[in-house]
């Protein structure tokens, strides 16, 4: 029986989505400090995993969950506990290192922190706990016992650049990222490329929820809808975005317009709970299996083997790739083959900025 400790988690509710308290999953106040946890020390032969969400946290139906997920197979296969933390868009990086720190402090090992905004923190806090096993999701942190846990988002985002140039009947696509930022610049690499190399004369938009320090981007899906409206109100009818939870909202705005398609990201959104009225809409979604890198980090703790420097999760690898869910893809699923293979081959060398 699964016991997870919910000290926090973010979970943006928005009117156009109407979303139930029973959508933010697993979580609790975003006030960490206010927070219990039940979770105590690990089962017998069982293991103590910590997670540092990024923002949304568990229940984001995309980047978070995908973590989630590994955590879980982990935590049911080889019993134990897992606390959850998570932060919030207002996080200092003395908020985020506090956040590493009450874990390492509690005896978790290994401990998660699933998004780059964590790299410094995991920098510094990594290094006063040398016998604690640190991952990072999405960034590359040096030290002797980090696991750096990175995906080509690029190249799954080129096969969602293909699908859109194959599907849209107007020649015209957009991409919505959410945070105008080097990890997202590589989904809008790879998709804008991916839509050209198979279509020149398809016009691509591109807009981002907000900038800088600012990842209210990742979470709101009210700005999402705005972003996806907009688009689809100028002539877009395939809209691909990278935005955490704020695709839900992107989602939600496609449905409502006949003969629009929405692709999804990080998760299979077209499986994820709470989304089925949408997906009639959801074309494909660029899958960044985010789980297996976490899965495969804890149980090399497990097994006392820690991973540790950079392991990239590659198409070829089976890192990241193109759901197929609903069967929206069969019609054109050959030219997708073809394009796979010639990244994998090498043919096709994928940007990673536009």
């Amino acid at each position: 029986m699964r016991r997870v400790a919910k000290l926090s988690a973010a979970c943006f509710v928005t009117a156009a989505l109407a979303l139930s308290a029973t959508a933010c999953g697993k979580t609790s106040s975003d006030d960490a400090s206010s927070s219990s946890s039940s979770s105590g020390g690990g089962a017998k032969g069982g293991i103590k995993i910590g997670l540092a969400y990024d923002v949304g946290g568990r229940g984001d139906r995309s980047f978070n969950d995908s973590a989630a997920r590994g955590a879980d197979k982990a935590e049911k296969q080889f019993g134990g506990s897992i606390k959850e933390l998570t932060a919030k868009t207002s996080d200092t990086e003395a908020d985020r290192e506090q956040r590493l720190q009450d874990l390492a402090d509690a005896g978790y090992n290994p401990i998660v922190a699933v998004g780059y905004a964590y790299a410094p923190s995991v920098q510094k806090i990594a290094a006063k706990y040398p016998k604690t096993s640190f991952g990072i999701v999405d960034s590359v942190v040096d030290g002797k016992n980090v696991d750096s846990i990175t995906f080509t988002e690029e190249q799954s985002s080129y096969l969602a650049g293909v699908a859109a140039a194959l599907k849209t009947k107007k020649t015209h696509v957009g991409f919505i990222g959410g945070v105008d930022n080097p990890l997202i610049k590589k989904f809008e690499a790879g998709y804008v490329q991916g839509v050209h190399d198979t279509n020149p004369k398809v016009k691509v938009d591109v807009q981002y929820l907000t900038h800088g320090q600012d990842f209210s981007g990742f979470s709101s899906p009210d700005k999402g809808q705005q972003a996806a409206q907009g688009m689809l109100d100028n002539g877009a009818d395939v809209v691909y975005t990278a935005a955490g939870s704020s695709g839900t909202g992107a989602i939600e705005a496609v449905n409502g317009v006949k003969g629009a398609w929405a692709i999804g990201v990080d998760s299979d959104q077209y499986n994820i709970p709470g989304m089925e009225k949408y997906k009639s809409s959801i074309l494909t979604s660029a899958v960044k299996n985010v789980d297996v890198g976490v899965f495969d980090f804890i149980q090399s703790v497990k097994n006392g083997k820690p991973l540790a420097g950079n392991n990239v999760y590659s198409l070829a690898k089976g890192g990241v790739s193109l759901a197929t869910s609903g069967g929206y893809l069969k019609d054109i699923q050959p030219k997708l083959d073809a394009a796979k293979q010639k990244i994998v081959d090498g043919k096709i060398t994928v940007k990673t900025t536009p």
